[in-house]
């Protein structure tokens, strides 16, 4: 989805700020944060791209003006809230609203709905794209999660990698299926992305399944392609 999240390429915000020694967890529940999240994916009661989409759902100037775990503990309220493991009500009714980690690791001991099942294919899908194929990101502009950041869609590259078949987060997000495919390592020319400001030495490399991509023809290809094409139009 077409989000704040997705930041990447835009500029304005500021240099990157990098912290001296910077601490796994900066507070206490942090942690407990991160294990209330672990546990709900790990006992399969959520995915984690439903997850990383509950976190493209926070509204916009929230998002920008919380810190990576209140980030996580937005998401990991609205998904147990949605999947009935808990309610406002008792959320509200904590003084300091946050989630009893007791309570929540019991009720997904106990009472979460079966593991979201990934069906085993006999024959894993066959790959798309070879290494060295050129390709172009396409561009898509869905309402739902997706992996495909804004600034690659329309973009050409280059398979530099097959990385295997793994779940395609977009339809998996949202419950419709793992629809397995391959992801691929692919290249991007900095010139390509950014204009011809950027370094023509500079790479960007995405991982990108096999959905977000579409093929480019070869010059040759497109010759015989125009050639069957004047054919049919009897050379008009």
């Amino acid at each position: 989805m077409n989000g704040v999240h997705d930041m990447g390429g835009m500029d304005g915000f500021g240099p990157v700020v990098h912290e001296q020694n910077e601490p796994v967890f900066h507070a206490g529940w942090e942690g407990r944060v991160y294990a209330i999240a672990s546990i709900a994916v790990g006992r399969g009661l959520i995915n984690a791209d439903e997850f990383r989409h509950a976190i493209e759902r926070i509204p916009p100037a929230r998002y920008l003006a919380s810190s990576y775990y209140e980030r996580w503990i937005a998401a990991v309220e609205t998904l147990l809230v949605e999947r009935r493991v808990v309610t406002r009500k008792e959320l509200l009714a904590k003084e300091d609203g946050a989630i009893d980690p007791a309570l929540i690791a019991n009720a997904v001991a106990t009472q979460g709905p079966a593991p979201i099942k990934v069906k085993t294919e006999k024959r894993p899908p066959r790959a798309r794209f070879a290494k060295g194929a050129r390709v172009r990101a396409r561009n898509l502009n869905p309402s739902g999660h997706t992996r495909l950041p804004r600034y690659v869609r329309g973009k050409a590259g280059v398979i530099a990698r097959d990385w295997g078949v793994f779940v395609f987060p977009d339809t998996n997000a949202h419950h419709a299926g793992t629809k397995p495919q391959h992801c691929y390592s692919v290249a991007f020319d900095a010139r390509e992305l950014w204009g011809k400001a950027a370094n023509s030495r500079e790479q960007v490399y995405l991982d990108l399944w096999e959905d977000y991509l579409e093929p480019i023809a070869s010059s040759s290809k497109r010759q015989a392609t125009r050639r069957q094409t004047e054919r049919r139009s009897g050379g008009r």
